[in-house]
């Protein structure tokens, strides 16, 4: 063996040993990028129910408007109707002393103020019980309401907003850590009505200012005021973190596509997790309610609140499962291979029955063009996303659809040469030539 040969083995041995002794150290690396990684991955899933919540609070408690139109609904619901019909009633039946209407009362009166209560079928309180009632009962269901209903959510849309941020005008009332509005206008409406209906005494009833509480938080006023200011300030602020830790994530891991799977299905896990914490808070909210309070009532202004917020859970779940499945259907797998390959040839077995397989220039351009062009849609779908207001689980599923209409159209024009009559491609096979 020469000097040369003996030199170069000596070179080889040494960069051996050198490989050999790198390989650990690149391998720790690799494994603290991956732990980095989980945990990232880890704090994104954890953060998207707060996520959720702080833009939720933000923009129900934030926009008197968005507030309004929440708890319109709630005017036609039924259960909503009886609630306010029987608080009324009750408000203007305890201001109301029969002995003192009916000494007002003509004698010749009397017959038909006791007619219009029913006083023949019992006891004449409970006949103006009855009568009050209905037309409580009438006011409540007419379009009436709606109106009054949309300015006492507005007014009470303000006793929170000064509940939380020490706001809002002298019509509401904060004191003791409860928050209560004034009925009058509610009840002004109803003993019109009821002048309306014959009972012409009770327009002699004096101004009745009954209040009902729309927040109650003894000793904890100030906490939830500090809390709701940081969901404030956190509102923008989450959101783009969830996103970021997620990115960063995907980026540290080594297998970024199966990271991409799995920080989508973590977030859509978080949300999901937010339902069921919204589920079972509805059921320990109703369980606490006083007997005086009506459960129906209740359970459709709860349901009513978090409407948004439960299309949000929604919208982020399903947002998770469909990029999850974009990714996964993208990789190399066995199952997403066999996938692609059943897509494209059922699209090329329609492109060959519905056409002779030449779109001209277009076929070429598009096959050029096709990462391009798949891109696009992906971007165009992501913009139309971010810019719709307020999206919700549908949103997505329909955005989803449509892009994928447009990726099959894309894959549908895709003809990679042009194939006119002279062309051997256009040949039918040997043999088979008329």
């Amino acid at each position: 063996m020469t000097r040369d040969d003996e030199l170069s083995a000596l070179r080889a041995r040494v960069a051996e040993l050198e490989a050999a002794a790198g390989r650990p150290a690149r391998r720790r690396a690799g494994r603290t990028k991956s732990t980095f990684a989980v945990v990232l991955i880890v704090l994104a899933a954890l953060l998207t129910p707060l996520g959720a919540v702080a833009v939720w609070s933000d923009a129900l408690i934030g926009d008197t408007d968005r507030y309004v139109d929440t708890m319109a609904p709630l005017a036609e619901d039924p259960d909503v109707q009886n609630a306010v019909a029987d608080r009324v009633t009750t408000a203007v039946m305890s201001r109301i002393e029969i002995a003192d209407l009916l000494e007002n009362v003509a004698p010749d009166d009397r017959p038909a103020l006791e007619k219009a209560l029913g006083a023949a079928s019992g006891p004449i309180t409970d006949g103006l019980t009855s009568f009050v009632h209905t037309v409580a009962d009438r006011f409540v269901t007419s379009p009436a309401f709606a109106t009054v209903w949309k300015q006492l959510n507005r007014t009470a849309h303000t006793a929170v907003d000064k509940a939380l941020t020490g706001s809002g005008g002298d019509a509401v009332k904060v004191e003791n850590g409860m928050v209560t509005l004034d009925l009058a206008p509610v009840v002004e409406q109803v003993k019109n009505g009821l002048v309306d209906r014959g009972l012409d005494v009770a327009g002699k009833i004096p101004e009745i200012h009954t209040e009902i509480t729309v927040m109650e938080s003894t000793g904890g006023l100030a906490k939830a005021r500090k809390g709701f200011r940081l969901l404030q300030l956190l509102s923008w602020v989450l959101p783009l973190l969830v996103l970021l830790l997620a990115a960063a994530g995907v980026l540290l891991a080594r297998r970024r596509r199966r990271a991409l799977v799995t920080a989508a299905l973590g977030i859509a896990a978080g949300a999901l997790v937010l339902g069921l914490a919204l589920w079972l808070g509805r059921a320990y909210y109703l369980d606490a309610l006083p007997s005086s309070v009506s459960r129906p009532a209740a359970e459709s202004v709860f349901d009513t609140l978090v409407r948004f917020l439960r299309s949000g859970v929604r919208m982020i779940a399903a947002l998770g499962i469909v990029i999850a499945l974009a990714a996964w259907l993208s990789g190399p797998g066995r199952w997403a291979r066999a996938t692609r390959d059943a897509w494209c040839g059922a699209i090329g077995s329609v492109r060959r029955s519905v056409t002779a397989g030449t779109f001209g220039p277009v076929g070429p351009w598009v096959h050029r063009m096709r990462t391009w062009l798949n891109w696009t849609v992906a971007a165009v779908a992501a913009a139309v996303l971010i810019a719709w207001n307020y999206p919700t689980g549908a949103v997505v599923a329909w955005i989803a659809f449509v892009a994928l209409c447009a990726l099959a159209i894309i894959e549908f024009l895709d003809v990679p040469e042009f194939q006119d009559a002279a062309s051997p491609a256009s040949l039918p096979p040997e043999g088979l030539a008329p």
